[in-house]
């Protein structure tokens, strides 16, 4: 990484040693550089990996609270390792720290689960923010990639699922519930719908997080999917 954080810093967030990180890349260097930037910064690396089945395997076993991904590893694809771990632990998020800026590979991470995607010309100060605000649930992508993300999910919103002759009946949300998705779906992150709705971050994830559960859906993408679907991004 290109910058250094000074871990006296006394403006240095104190919850941050509260989040646990791992990292994931197959260049021992880079791996080595990025774990020990995050963890000057003061959070909590719990394991590294270099392989796509070792970081399955430990990440399974250290339960991170972030996982910074690269996409090119040896044995298993980022995106495959991605999709896996979050669909075995859907409170997992994923920032994908990637050389490539191919749109392609931004939405097949995205949709594999990856809750943001940051390049690796990223500064180190960039990534440390990055991963804090991906640890609180926000998306966060290199400047010019969130409007790509949000352009697929309108472009997945005119090709809906089909239905089927036994789909339930769509689960009610309450007022607040139904507020919050659509402010999702407009690509707000919490912090801006915490602040647009006057509530606390923690009310918005939890909102997103019984939203989820109602509607069987298991992350942004799907859920913004669904509001788009509705026409809650218009409202």
């Amino acid at each position: 990484m290109s910058e250094r954080t000074d871990v006296n810093d006394p403006n240095r967030p104190n919850e941050l040693n509260e989040i646990r990180v791992m990292v994931v890349d197959d260049h021992p260097m880079w791996r080595d550089a990025v774990a020990r930037d995050l963890a000057a910064a003061g959070f909590d690396v719990v394991a590294t990996a270099g392989d796509g089945p070792e970081a399955v395997r430990r990440a399974h076993a250290v339960t991170p609270d972030v996982l910074v991904l690269d996409l090119n590893l040896p044995g298993m694809p980022g995106v495959q390792v991605c999709k896996e771990l979050v669909g075995a632990n859907p409170a997992l998020r994923v920032l994908v720290l990637s050389a490539s800026g191919e749109h392609a590979d931004v939405l097949e991470a995205v949709k594999s689960g990856a809750t943001g995607y940051l390049l690796k010309s990223a500064g180190a100060q960039e990534l440390i923010d990055a991963v804090r605000r991906t640890a609180a649930g926000d998306p966060v992508f290199t400047p010019g990639l969130a409007g790509l993300v949000l352009g697929e999910y309108r472009r997945l919103a005119t090709d809906p699922l089909p239905a089927t002759s036994d789909e339930p009946k769509a689960p009610q949300l309450t007022d607040r519930e139904t507020e919050v998705l659509r402010l999702v779906a407009k690509g707000l992150s919490y912090k801006q719908i915490a602040e647009r709705l006057v509530i606390s971050h923690r009310t918005v994830q939890n909102h997103v997080q019984n939203t989820l559960g109602k509607l069987q859906l298991h992350n942004r993408v799907e859920l913004v999917r669904y509001a788009i679907e509705r026409g809650l991004d218009d409202a």
